[in-house]
C-alpha cells in the first residue's frame, strides 16, 4: 500500500464529503480512491469513515486521523516544491478564485505576467462571485472584496478598491446636473450590494461628515461591466470602481459627479486555507500579486 496516496485520498474524501469530488480533485478514478480508503481502514484496523448513498463522514477514529496527518501531507508537498525551487525553477499548479470583476480586469493580467517568468506554472483561474469554501472547493487561494466568515482561513489585506459617483454627459443634460447628494434619491441609479444596503441607503462621506442617501436603484447588478455600460448609455448615473471607469473618465464619456463627496470603498483581501501549508508557488504568486496591485489606478495599496 502507498500510504502516503492513501492518507490523500482519505483527507480529501473528508474536506470534500465523498469519494466522487476526492476523485476529482486528485485526478484518480472513484473505485481508486475506494481502494485506498479501504487499504487504509485495514492499515490502521478501524473504521474511518461512514458511508451513505449521498455523503460520506469520519468517525470519531477518522477525525483524529485527519486532524493528525492533514499539516503533515501539506507539508510534504510544500518540501518536495521547496526542492524543485531550489533549482531555480517555479512550478506546479495554482487554483485561484476571484470575484467577477477584479478577476477580469486586475488579476487576469497578474496571472498572465506571472507564467511568463514561470512558464511551469499551471493556473486555473475560476471568477465568480459565489461565496466559496476554500477548502471544500480546493482552491489555493481567494481574492474577494469581503472576508470568508466560518472558515478556517489566514487573511492578508491587499488593499481598498475606490469608487466613484458617475454619469455620462448625455444623462446630466437630461436631468438638469446633480449638485446636491439628495437629487440621486430622485434619479435612475445604478447601483451593486457592495455599496447600498439592505434598507437602500447609499452612504457618501465629506470630510468628517457622513451622508445617509435614501435611494431607490433603478438597476441593481453584481457586474461591473454592466454599471459601466449603463453609465456610458446615459441610462443612469450611480457609482463605479475607478478601475472600470478611468478609461471613460479619461476621455470624457463619463463625468464624475459630486467629487467633493466619497462612495465608501472596498476593501480587497487574499485568502488561503489555514490547514495547508503555503507551497512555494502560492507564496510566489501572493508576492507577485501584492508587488502588481500597487500600480494599478482604483486601488489603494496597504
Amino acid at each position: 500500500m502507498d500510504l502516503t496516496a492513501a492518507l490523500r485520498a482519505f483527507a480529501r474524501t473528508i474536506e470534500r464529503g465523498s469519494m466522487t469530488g476526492a476523485a476529482d480533485d486528485l485526478g484518480v478514478s472513484q473505485p481508486a480512491i475506494s481502494k485506498h480508503l479501504a487499504n487504509l481502514e485495514r492499515h490502521v484496523q478501524a473504521r474511518l469513515l461512514e458511508r451513505s448513498p449521498r455523503h460520506v463522514r469520519a468517525t470519531s477514529a477518522g477525525e483524529a486521523l485527519y486532524e493528525a496527518t492533514r499539516s503533515g501531507l501539506a507539508a510534504i508537498d510544500a518540501a518536495m516544491e521547496g526542492i524543485r525551487i531550489e533549482t531555480g525553477a517555479i512550478e506546479g499548479s495554482l487554483r485561484i478564485h476571484a470575484q467577477t470583476c477584479v478577476g477580469g480586469k486586475v488579476i487576469h493580467p497578474i496571472v498572465m505576467g506571472f507564467q511568463r517568468d514561470h512558464p511551469q506554472v499551471s493556473v486555473d483561474l475560476v471568477l465568480e462571485n459565489r461565496a466559496i469554501d476554500l477548502v471544500y472547493d480546493n482552491f489555493d487561494m481567494a481574492i474577494r472584496y469581503s472576508r470568508p466568515e466560518n472558515q478556517d482561513v489566514v487573511i492578508r489585506r491587499l488593499g481598498t478598491v475606490e469608487r466613484l459617483l458617475c454619469a455620462s454627459p448625455a444623462f446630466l443634460d437630461r436631468v438638469g446636473g446633480i449638485a446636491r447628494p439628495e437629487q440621486l434619491g430622485d434619479l435612475p441609479l445604478i447601483t451593486t450590494a457592495q455599496v447600498i444596503s439592505p434598507r437602500k441607503i447609499l452612504t457618501l462621506v465629506a470630510g468628517s461628515e457622513q451622508h445617509d442617501i435614501p435611494v431607490r436603484p433603478f438597476i441593481h447588478t453584481n457586474d461591473a461591466n454592466v454599471i459601466l455600460n449603463t453609465l456610458l448609455d446615459g441610462h443612469a448615473c450611480g457609482p463605479i470602481q475607478t478601475l472600470f471607469a478611468r478609461e471613460a473618465l479619461k476621455d470624457g464619456r463619463l463625468v464624475r459627479i459630486l467629487p467633493d463627496y466619497e462612495v465608501k470603498s472596498a476593501e480587497m483581501v487574499l485568502a488561503y486555507p489555514s490547514v495547508r501549508f503555503m507551497r512555494p508557488v502560492v507564496r510566489a504568486f501572493a508576492d507577485r500579486l501584492v508587488q502588481d496591485l500597487r500600480s494599478v489606478d482604483g486601488v489603494a495599496c496597504h
